[in-house]
């Protein structure tokens, strides 16, 4: 199982989705944020953009598209790649949910979380190794950082309701 993981890492860091900074169209709400890890070097910037959720939906906008520029370890590269497809068309309040349940599988040393957490992480799960490396959980973490900044730089917010329900 770990040589999977191995590998997933190794394919999302050689043909990272989402690679290449593209501005956000002018009509839409956008956000970026340029992260760096001092410890290592690894560096980020991120731009997420957003599109109105459906009329009546609850979970206010949509993440319409996620695209980044940044250098470091195979590690950082492939955890931003990976965090791309899983937010990409999400309502934020699966984006908070993603990214809590990731931080808490980079905070679980080696662990692993339960099945249900892993199903909703996918390709995210194969950071479970990581997390047995301390100096290693800043890389894997440093792109969720720098969505959870762009976000905040947007101006979209989850709406109360939806926040209560959580």
């Amino acid at each position: 199982m770990e040589q999977l993981y191995q590998q997933v890492i190794l394919d999302h860091a050689r043909a990272p989705h989402g690679r290449g900074l593209v501005p956000a169209p002018a009509d839409a709400v956008a956000g970026e944020s340029h992260q760096v890890n001092p410890t290592c070097g690894d560096e980020v910037t991120l731009r997420v953009a957003f599109r109105p959720a459906p009329d009546g939906a609850p979970d206010g906008s949509l993440v319409d598209e996620v695209t980044w520029e940044g250098q470091g370890c195979s590690i950082s590269q492939a955890s931003v790649s990976v965090l791309t497809d899983l937010v990409t068309g999400a309502d934020l309040r699966t984006v908070d949910e993603l990214s809590e349940t990731f931080r808490l599988l980079m905070h679980a040393r080696g662990a692993g979380l339960d099945d249900a957490q892993e199903d909703t992480l996918g390709d995210a799960t194969a950071f479970t190794g990581v997390a047995k490396y301390p100096a290693r959980i800043k890389c894997a973490l440093l792109g969720w950082a720098a969505l959870k900044d762009a976000i905040a730089k947007s101006g979209v917010v989850v709406p109360t309701h939806v926040k209560e329900q959580a």
